[in-house]
């Protein structure tokens, strides 16, 4: 009954849906902590839009604790990532509702979701397991939850959520359910499995907080991905009953890559229907949303609609409940916190049952309706809303309120008593440009990149059209085109002097937002004639550059670097400058190019990134000498790469390098499926050790060629010797134009004819 139903938004605008009826298998994958990306979320969306679906094993839901075939280590401890609003929380809701209908895991007795939103209310108590678990679940306590034959799983959903200090090096061990501690630390010792040991576990968190749980506890990590581009339409098919009206908000969509590739989230598809269903089933005037900051804003018209719908007493004015939302919005966004508590509002001035009135915007949540612990949790419905209304209350405060909420409290107060002592006039101009210059800088100094969406918001709401759509809803002053040039201009200096590709492509959004095309136009007009390899550009058109080839399509396949290298830059330089796109294509070629090591450590950054899209990379006929070799073995070795083909032949690799590809073929987190190292130096030494990483049964390679090796009897002994311990995999094997002799041939010819081998491709 708890979780049979799914609501869109929030449980108090009614419609919920049946869970059952409505679910699309969200495409979750197993996945590695690996790097915790400092992209804001947006662009790991972008990042994740251009991966195929087929590119990695999915796995189902229920089957998160169930080991793939080949791995035969138990799965205790789960972690899932995914960006907000992705459906990690719908993935918990559908795991329960089949296990409570007897559908899957039903070797599981017992499930006690425990969400930190809630865990948060108990951070100052002090009681035992067993405890907590009455207070959450009243109906346990005349049970022995905690008998040898109950299988127990804990679900603690929303790590990003936690307001807890969960110290992982603390010396405090509990290992019995009645012994009293602070819920921080009944969680660390539950999760690292002093208490219940052989409970399962399940955390859920969005990527930037997901390393607060240390690797070593967890015993698999899966990614929630969200909607494929069928799902996006089939979700719009399901929610619109007018079949005609969803083609048209699906070919909409379609028309605005922005928007579009916002779809791969739940929730904004949710938010897109809500707003385009009105919009094309109303004779409504106005221009359709294309950018993401009109959508944001007519979405807050049409909750600002729904809720003077409502029987209410009106206490307060839309403007001024909007004010205080976005206050709210604003403080916790710069504090890094999605969900807040009453304490929260109440600092902002925002009386609770006001805030209940405006349901689409601030989701009060009553916990008992769930039957868990009596409190009150506030979020917003998804992350961007609450960007967006920050934005919104950082610009009225600047131009209905003289005030730039970016200066230090304390310098505002001072020129409050300044302009009292001396009777200025109360119409003291705060400039629009500088408030706009100070957010830019804001941004850019985040680590994590948590306010470029923020800013994306700010700029695009002092646009004259934003302006004249939110005089719906409020009185506002207009700000003047001149104050945007200028901030464009400010924006244009700023990507000329950072050295941040991703930040850069960033400010391209905000310049998009606020209208101006110029350096992206120039960028399309290279490219068209063919004269890119022939122009010396500046560092700001090769942000530009970088922007408008991700923008360009949907899905990045192949990276040509000759395309771009001319007599102005070296390879390794555009290389460097183009390492986002490198990072978001699927096949690079680098082929012939005159890298170095510095092209090959940019290459190796690409293959650390985490997402990483590169599957096929060519560095063919570069002299990377073993130096080289070592960075793109390290990344190999080191990180969550996904990289399946790399070509190394006539790259000056000798037996140094032979033995960095070695230590990479063992490693456990090598996708590596075809490895080229034809016309180097690598003798029998260098084939000897590759034979040695060979015999590991990590080794998933099965195309090796090393032809024009100097290879001799030796190696061919090396590698028959391989390929007969760890039969399973390499299945062609091109050793042509080396010095062989007819017994040389018949070692590794015996194995091709041996039915228990794979080998089936021999050149000789």
């Amino acid at each position: 009954m708890k979780f049979q139903c799914l609501y869109e938004g929030t449980a108090t605008q009614g419609n919920p849906a049946l869970l059952n009826e409505i679910y699309t298998e969200l495409y979750i994958t197993e996945s590695g902590i690996g790097e915790i990306s400092n992209e804001h979320e947006v662009r790991q969306i972008e990042t994740q839009s251009r991966r195929a679906a087929t590119e990695d094993t999915a796995i189902k839901c229920n089957d998160i604790f169930r080991a793939l075939p080949g791995q035969d280590k138990p799965i205790r401890i789960v972690l899932t990532k995914g960006v907000a609003g992705i459906g990690k929380t719908v993935s918990v809701q559908k795991f329960i509702l089949d296990w409570a209908e007897g559908k899957e895991n039903q070797d599981v007795q017992l499930i006690f979701p425990l969400p930190f939103r809630e865990l948060n209310l108990m951070k100052d108590k002090t009681l035992s397991l067993s405890d907590l678990l009455h207070v959450f679940f009243p109906e346990t306590k005349e049970t022995e939850m905690f008998r040898g034959e109950y299988k127990v799983l804990f679900i603690f959903d929303g790590l990003d959520e936690c307001r807890l200090s969960l110290d992982f090096q603390s010396d405090v061990r509990l290992c019995d359910v009645s012994e009293s501690a602070s819920v921080d630390v009944l969680l660390m010792n539950l999760i690292v499995g002093n208490l219940l040991p052989s409970a399962l576990i399940w955390i859920t968190s969005r990527p930037a907080a997901a390393d607060l749980v240390p690797s070593q506890c967890v015993h698999r990590v899966t990614e929630v991905r969200g909607f494929s581009d069928p799902q996006k339409e089939e979700y719009f098919r399901k929610r619109i009953s007018d079949q005609s009206l969803a083609d048209r908000i699906i070919s909409h969509l379609k028309s605005s890559r922005s928007l579009y590739i916002m779809c791969h989230i739940p929730v904004f598809c949710w938010i897109s229907a809500a707003v385009m269903e009105k919009m094309l089933s109303e004779a409504e005037s106005g221009e359709i949303p294309k950018t993401l900051t009109q959508m944001y804003t007519h979405f807050l018209i049409l909750q600002t609609n729904i809720k003077h719908q409502k029987d209410y007493e009106k206490n307060v004015t839309d403007k001024d409940m909007i004010l205080k939302l976005g206050k709210v919005a604003f403080q916790q966004l710069v504090k890094g916190n999605v969900i807040f508590y009453e304490e929260d509002l109440r600092e902002c001035g925002i009386d609770v049952t006001e805030a209940s009135v405006y349901s689409g915007l601030c989701t009060q949540i009553f916990r008992e309706e769930f039957g868990l612990y009596q409190g009150k949790v506030f979020c917003f419905v998804h992350l961007s809303i609450q960007e967006h209304l920050a934005a919104l209350y950082v610009h009225l405060s600047c131009t209905n309120h003289n005030r730039n909420v970016f200066e230090p409290i304390t310098k505002q107060s001072l020129l409050s008593k300044f302009k009292d002592r001396f009777q200025l006039s109360s119409s003291e101009h705060v400039s629009l440009t500088e408030m706009h210059q100070k957010a830019v800088d804001e941004a850019l100094q985040s680590k994590n990149g948590h306010l470029d969406l923020f800013l994306r918001f700010l700029l695009g709401l002092s646009v004259e059209s934003h302006q004249i759509l939110l005089q719906q809803i409020m009185t506002l002053k207009r700000s003047s085109s001149d104050s945007n040039e200028k901030t464009a201009e400010y924006i244009k200096k700023k990507i000329r002097t950072i050295d941040s590709p991703e930040k850069s492509i960033c400010l391209f959004h905000c310049l998009n937002e606020l209208g101006d095309d110029s350096l992206m136009q120039e960028i399309h007009n290279y490219l068209k004639t063919g004269e890119i390899r022939e122009t010396k550009l500046s560092s700001s058109q090769w942000s530009a550059l970088v922007y408008v080839l991700l923008t360009l399509e949907l899905k990045m396949d192949v990276f040509h670097l000759m395309q771009f290298v001319g007599e102005h830059n070296t390879a390794d330089a555009v290389l460097k400058m183009l390492l986002p796109v490198v990072k978001e294509s699927r096949l690079v070629h680098l082929y012939d190019c005159g890298l170095t090591d510095e092209g090959c450590a940019a290459v190796s950054s690409a293959l650390r990134s985490n997402p990483s899209n590169l599957r096929h990379l060519d560095l063919s006929l570069n002299t990377l000498e073993d130096s080289g070799v070592n960075l793109l073995s390290a990344a190999l070795k080191d990180s969550d790469s996904k990289l399946e083909i790399l070509r190394l032949n006539d790259c000056g690799v000798t037996y140094e390098g032979c033995a960095a590809l070695a230590s990479a073929l063992r490693s456990n987190t090598s996708h590596l499926r075809h490895l080229n190292l034809s016309g180097n130096k690598l003798g029998d030494s260098g084939v000897g050790l590759l034979s040695d990483g060979l015999k590991d049964p990590n080794c998933k390679l099965d195309i090796l060629w090393m032809s024009d090796c100097g290879v001799t009897f030796e190696g061919c002994a090396s590698l028959a010797s391989a390929l007969r311990s760890n039969p399973s995999h390499l299945r062609e094997l091109n050793l042509s134009w080396n010095k062989l002799r007819d017994a040389d041939v018949k070692l590794l010819s015996d194995l091709k004819n041996d039915p228990q081998n794979e080998l089936k491709i021999l050149l000789f």
